[in-house]
């Protein structure tokens, strides 16, 4: 095992792997390339892991989006220890429910920008999509406008890859080769808020449930709202009769230097969807926060009305239990203020990237988020090899965009490191070029 230098650092850079395989189908993976060069993550403590040939690396795009709070937290595995010695979980059909479901509903609408809102568990996000789409169409059909089906995304959107998430897809490879899929759907240009204005025009506001919306597009690549977008795209919905769904699976719970990017960009969603970062990844876990428009005419007291939705872990105790106690952490420790004080260090070191020549732009500016796209995709899988070798993980992204959006605990070292490293990567593959 040879040791090289990166900067100031010095780490383990194991020889090449030989060709294996696996009986793992890995998740958007080009299977062949996977079967070559599979990488096993064994360890991780704070903003670093280990793989299974013990190179350390910083973790660059916090495992997906999600480990806010770093790896190894031994206060998460007690938590899920705890309840699950009294009991891991328990459906919460019909009328049964357990304690952390509950309390963890009561605290998201306490943090939440809804006003009286309700909270519905789920697994994940791709789950609070298909919960949202299901939602809107059976909030029209109970207001007796029936016909109010289209659900508008903006083209690059990523919206999971359930049933719904598939079909409202931006992102057209995702979209591809699986036959037909949900009809009443539509795709807008992503940062132009009048093509909106210009689609209900034309399709007519009577026939259009729902606009979702990422605050921050994430494997989008990165896509930041340019200024005024967010408000007018809400502006738009109030003003045709569409609900507002707020995708913050990403950014919620501090990513963007706030608690939920509503607050940062003054929305007020019909429904704001979350996961990842709601248990920085310790356990699988999602939420929707529902306005009170929304969630009413199934809670009247004289109400006959039952939204059939439910998944088997909705609510599950354990993953409930370890969502308090991560929340509990980014408060204690500051971390949403943490990330706002990282906001700028980050910005500084990758905006110079952007004059190197083989990269087209640099996105960042928005808390411990940062895009850096290459002028031709197929450059980014080898810039990002080129980190690996140097000690920072890093995934690519929609045209090749290499992700930047590292666990909330990293060091203004570790800030500088990632730019450092970025550059010193962007220099080898043009040498080899």
């Amino acid at each position: 095992m040879a040791l090289a230098q990166t900067g100031n650092r010095a780490h383990a850079v194991s020889a090449p792997r030989a060709a294996t395989d696996t009986a793992l189908w890995h998740s958007q993976a080009l299977m062949p390339r996977v079967r070559a060069d599979e990488c096993v993550i064994v360890k991780g403590e704070g903003a670093y892991v280990w793989d299974e040939q013990g190179n350390r690396m910083l973790d660059g795009p916090a495992g997906l989006w999600y480990c806010n709070v770093g790896h190894g937290r031994a206060e998460l595995a007690q938590a899920a220890a705890a309840q699950m010695e009294r009991i891991a979980s328990y459906s919460n059909f019909q009328r049964m429910a357990t304690r952390p479901a509950i309390d963890l509903a009561e605290r998201l609408i306490e943090i939440a920008p809804i006003d009286d809102g309700k909270v519905f568990l789920g697994s994940g996000g791709s789950d609070m999509v298909d919960f949202a789409a299901k939602l809107a169409r059976r909030t029209w059909q109970v207001r007796g406008r029936p016909q109010k089906l289209t659900l508008v995304t903006r083209k690059q959107a990523y919206h999971g890859l359930h049933g719904y998430g598939t079909s409202i897809a931006g992102l057209e490879p995702n979209r591809l080769g699986f036959g037909p899929l949900l009809e009443e759907t539509a795709r807008v240009p992503h940062s132009d808020a009048e093509a909106l204005a210009a689609l209900i025009a034309e399709r007519g506001a009577e026939t259009i449930a729902a606009f979702y919306c990422e605050p921050v597009m994430g494997t989008g690549g990165v896509i930041l709202p340019p200024d005024g977008y967010l408000r007018r795209v809400e502006q738009i919905c109030r003003e045709n009769d569409i609900l507002f769904i707020v995708d913050e699976v990403i950014t919620g719970f501090g990513r963007v230097g706030t608690t939920f990017a509503s607050e940062r960009f003054d929305l007020t969603p019909d429904v704001l969807l979350t996961a990842k970062g709601i248990t920085s990844g310790y356990q699988p876990l999602g939420a929707a926060v529902v306005s009170r428009e929304l969630w009413e005419p199934f809670w009247a007291p004289d109400s006959e009305l039952i939204f059939h939705h439910g998944i088997t872990y909705s609510g599950h105790a354990t993953a409930c239990a370890v969502a308090l106690a991560n929340l509990d952490i980014i408060e204690r420790e500051g971390l949403v203020a943490r990330v706002a004080e990282l906001e700028p260090l980050l910005e500084a070191a990758l905006l110079p990237l952007e004059s190197h020549e083989l990269v087209k732009e640099v996105r960042t500016g928005v808390g411990l988020l940062g895009g850096v796209e290459p002028i031709e995709p197929a450059l980014g899988d080898r810039i990002a090899a080129a980190c690996i070798e140097r000690g920072l993980l890093i995934r690519t992204i929609t045209d090749g965009t290499v992700q930047v959006s590292p666990p909330f605990v990293v060091t203004d070292d570790d800030i500088e490191f990632i730019g450092a490293t970025l550059a010193e990567a962007l220099d080898a593959v043009a040498e080899a070029a």
